[in-house]
């Protein structure tokens, strides 16, 4: 815009020089007469940006360096419910503190200096609105972050797209026809992704060191979230096909009718609906490689015999296909089930079973190795640390409860727990210990195993009602709880409706 404009100064100067000139003497150079014309082409018509920002439908929220709100636009009133004037020249860190959003990414941006993604909640409607936001650090030319601007689009607006989403999925099938959805790593694993302190997994790192630069194959055993994908991941870092495909197969995530055509793929025509140039399965994708069949008790028992053969005669043959194709893969396979048991019962075939039993690696559950709790807390702790730009470390009193919990989700709950503690402390050890009590209780003394996000959002709101219960308890008025417990008194009035609590002075 700045452009346009001194190309226009310009042009009128020289238009002025020019009829000077004419009145002079009449006399002009063809030369400047060509420069003007040239400058006359060069002018763009100038951009109102700030009509065009207005007019989008995203919400745009922008502030300066220090979180000082220096504009938003009609969209972000529209779609969050919040006035201009409940955010308009105030600091971010203010407005979050009187209940006006929750979470959003002009802080993290801050933090970190760098584009973050974050949900965001609006507590100006009822219900609250919550949306989906992407913030983005703008730099001067010294390299010092000037400004942060924000967008956001309501989770709602997001949802619509759920009836275009089956068109979308069918272009992009087309698109993509020859290409799979599969974890394929061309590099090592990082080390120390797998961790441990108790004896037993002593044993356990033994016989992954001992077996991993071998070709055997592996069947990993152990309840569901004691990190089986892990060991597989540390077994294909230390193998010697470490620079080679890894591909990981979920036996159940895949339907039983597709499930066939994605292992070995399929010729062209094989059925109705095939691509028209075929398509390579899994298998083949992990030629020389490592293929991982997680929750292989779920395979069908028709595919379970087409498995014996392939890894038998490690060649494959694609559905509809009548050339065989040979393969060279090392094996590892999952199961959370009790395969003995399921052989015992019919539902798995017995030459298949000891065919992938070769090397067995059971491996026990949290419950039974409590020295690794105190470990994996600092590692989680750490990681999610470095995700969220925070600084915490866990007291005493903290540690002793996470070891004498009975994990009945194994690793996969602690992750969770950790996460999602990390996220919502509030830094105060008073207000932390009792949420973390609440999350390990958040159904009866019994987490749910794999961690379940509702029992988290229950143990938050308990958490909050007593909060709120607490600070009412020791104040005189709506006013001063809300001081306490760093909210507005309006925000605090709605919350006391919504938990249903007592407080006659609220009404």
């Amino acid at each position: 815009m700045s452009m346009s404009k001194t190309m226009r100064q310009l042009r009128h100067e020289a238009e002025a020089l020019l009829a000077r000139r004419e009145l002079w003497d009449g006399a002009v150079p063809e030369p400047v007469r060509a420069l003007i014309q040239d400058l006359a082409a060069v002018e763009e018509p100038e951009i109102d940006f700030k009509r065009i920002v207005d007019a989008i439908d995203e919400g745009i929220f922008i502030t300066d360096k220090n979180g000082y709100v220096l504009y938003v636009n009609p969209s972000y009133s529209c779609n969050t419910g919040v006035p201009e004037s409940d955010v308009l020249h105030r600091y971010v860190r203010d407005i979050i503190a009187d209940g006006v959003f929750s979470g959003g990414s002009t802080v993290p941006v801050l933090q970190s200096k760098k584009k973050v993604y974050r949900l965001s909640t609006t507590y100006r409607s009822d219900p609250p609105r919550m949306g989906y936001t992407a913030g983005v650090p703008i730099f001067d030319k010294t390299g010092e972050l000037e400004q942060v601007v924000v967008t956001s689009r309501p989770i709602r607006n997001l949802m619509q797209l759920r009836d275009e989403f089956p068109q979308f999925l069918s272009k992009a099938k087309s698109i993509a026809e020859n290409e799979i959805q599969i974890l394929q790593e061309a590099a090592p694993a990082q080390e120390g992704s797998l961790q441990w302190n108790a004896p037993q997994m002593e044993q356990v790192h033994k016989l992954i060191c001992r077996t991993a630069p071998t070709d055997a194959t592996i069947l990993l055993t152990g309840e569901s979230g004691v990190g089986k994908e892990v060991v597989a991941d540390e077994i294909y870092r230390l193998s010697k096909r470490w620079d080679k495909p890894f591909v990981k197969v979920n036996c159940a995530a895949i339907p039983a009718n597709l499930l066939e055509s994605e292992l070995f793929g399929y010729e062209r025509g094989a059925f109705s609906g095939a691509g028209a140039k075929g398509k390579k399965g899994l298998m083949e994708l992990a030629h020389r490689g490592t293929l991982l069949l997680d929750e292989i008790g779920e395979l069908p028992m028709d595919l379970q015999a087409k498995l014996l053969r392939v890894i038998q005669s490690k060649e494959i043959r694609r559905v509809g296909g009548t050339q065989d194709i040979p393969l060279d893969i090392r094996y590892i396979a999952a199961t959370n089930r009790n395969l003995k048991q399921c052989v015992a019962e019919g539902t798995f075939r017995q030459d298949l079973y000891y065919r992938l039993r070769v090397i067995p690696i059971d491996i026990p559950p949290l419950r039974e190795r409590r020295a690794d709790i105190g470990p994996l807390c600092k590692y989680f702790a750490q990681r999610f640390n470095e995700r969220y730009h925070t600084e915490y470390t866990f007291t005493d009193r903290e540690l002793a409860l996470l070891e004498g919990y009975s994990w009945p989700g194994n690793v996969r709950e602690l992750e969770n727990v950790i996460e999602y503690f990390t996220i919502c402390r509030t830094g105060t050890q008073s207000a932390d210990e009792p949420m973390l009590r609440s999350l390990l209780d958040a159904d009866g003394g019994q987490s749910a195993a794999g961690s379940d996000a509702g029992g988290m959002a229950s143990a938050l709101e308990n958490l909050e009602k007593h909060l709120i219960e607490d600070a009412l308890m020791r104040s005189k008025n709506l006013r001063d709880a809300g001081k306490l417990l760093n909210i507005s008194a309006p925000t605090l009035s709605r919350k006391i409706k919504q938990y249903h609590i007592d407080y006659p002075r609220s009404k």
